[in-house]
């Protein structure tokens, strides 16, 4: 049976989450789980990935602790342990606010978002005997990374506990350069929305090899010859432009190939992820530290000057007689 948040408003906004602190001990980083975000297209993947996750982590004796964040699935083919459709319907949304599917998601997830503090309590609770927590997100992958529900909740996540953001590409439908380099764009605008540790996984390789995508982001020459059938139309002559655009975020950007379906490059997934959380105590944790520290000052300073006002003030009216009407 899976943990449900308990109806009532969040106090997220006045509460600290769990701190994995300096991350400098070897023991605090190895007790400390690592939370993986799912995120990708509708169609890509990414739910029956997550299925095969945590297939592959129970073989490990690893069994993940999962949450699905999706409001909108209508059946997974994984049990989860926190399921936003036990707390929020999603149709019940659509019919009483009189919205969209996407405008339902949207407002599904805000709601969940009040109940983020009983989430993280949840998950701090079982931080101890779980390695990975699974966090399956909406195939309206805009809706998540760019609202700002899913920006808390990816940015508390992100405080609490080491996160990565692994973003699922379906491999036989980059086959075609203009869908190559879309799924390359929102990668890219992912990466630098969340700050996060990032991971492209292309997901299918069993039915297609995910070798071109590797060579045309190593040689964007090779890209370019790709499009080269196509080379007097805009389109060619704008994805030309962007391929030399992207090659720095190329250079920086871990890959992986995997199929859902048959298993295979899990352990080569995993060997990204630890990378991955290398780098989130390497770099993003001591940014985040950085950014504590400096709004503690900055408060601290606001402090301080208002004291000075104010005893600024007591100065200049001691022993003047005060009105009081």
């Amino acid at each position: 049976m899976g943990d449900t948040p308990m109806e009532g408003g969040s106090k997220a906004a006045d509460k600290q989450p769990a701190s994995v602190g300096d991350g400098s001990g070897a023991a605090a980083r190895e007790a400390a789980p690592v939370n993986i975000i799912m995120i990708g297209m509708a169609g890509s993947g990414k739910t029956t990935l997550m299925q095969r996750v945590n297939a592959y982590l129970h073989e490990r004796k690893e069994a993940p602790y999962v949450v699905n964040l999706d409001p909108a699935v209508a059946k997974l083919p994984f049990q989860a342990n926190i399921d936003i459709r036990d707390t929020v319907d999603y149709k019940q949304v659509m019919s009483e606010y009189r919205l969209g599917p996407n405008g339902g998601i949207l407002t599904s997830l805000n709601l969940f978002a009040t109940k983020l503090d009983q989430v993280m309590e949840i998950v701090e609770k079982r931080a101890s005997s779980h390695k990975y927590f699974l966090y399956d997100t909406p195939g309206q992958i805009e809706i998540f990374t760019w609202s700002a529900s899913g920006t808390i909740i990816t940015n508390t996540l992100a405080a609490s506990y080491p996160t990565v953001v692994v973003y699922v590409v379906d491999t036989p439908r980059t086959a075609s350069p203009a869908t190559f380099m879309s799924n390359m764009m929102y990668a890219c605008s992912i990466l630098y929305k969340t700050q996060l540790p990032f991971l492209v996984v292309f997901n299918k390789t069993d039915v297609v090899d995910d070798g071109f995508a590797r060579e045309w982001m190593s040689d964007f020459e090779s890209f370019q010859r790709a499009l080269s059938d196509d080379d007097e139309s805009f389109m060619s002559s704008l994805m030309n432009s962007m391929c030399l655009v992207l090659d720095e975020f190329y250079a920086q950007l871990r890959t992986v190939g995997v199929s859902a379906m048959t298993g295979q490059g899990m352990p080569e997934l995993f060997e990204k992820i630890d990378d991955a959380v290398k780098e989130y105590y390497d770099e993003f944790l001591p940014s985040l530290q950085r950014q504590i520290q400096q709004k503690r000052d900055s408060e601290r300073a606001q402090k301080d000057e208002q004291l000075r006002r104010l005893m600024n003030d007591l100065t200049v009216t001691e022993g003047k007689e005060v009105d009081l009407g």
